[in-house]
């Protein structure tokens, strides 16, 4: 199973409305409990590896805005 985990992520972050984004969220959900425990296994599995992956995006983004910013001070 090879679920696309940024297509939620961006569509969470673009929602206008909490109401918006509470349906993003109700729509993983839903799909979540429709699966088999082997592939609720393997969707946790890969959801944690792109969450990871976003985290140490952004620290590294963060960080080079950072020095971007001290660099022009």
């Amino acid at each position: 199973m090879d679920f696309d985990f940024k297509k939620y992520h961006l569509r969470s972050i673009n929602a206008t409305t909490a109401e918006e984004r509470a349906t993003i969220n109700q729509e993983l959900k839903d799909l979540y409990a429709n699966l088999s425990p082997e592939e609720q296994k393997t969707f946790n599995e890969g959801l944690q590896s792109f969450l990871a992956r976003e985290m140490g995006r952004l620290g590294s983004d963060y960080q080079a805005i950072k020095a971007s910013q001290e660099g022009s001070n």
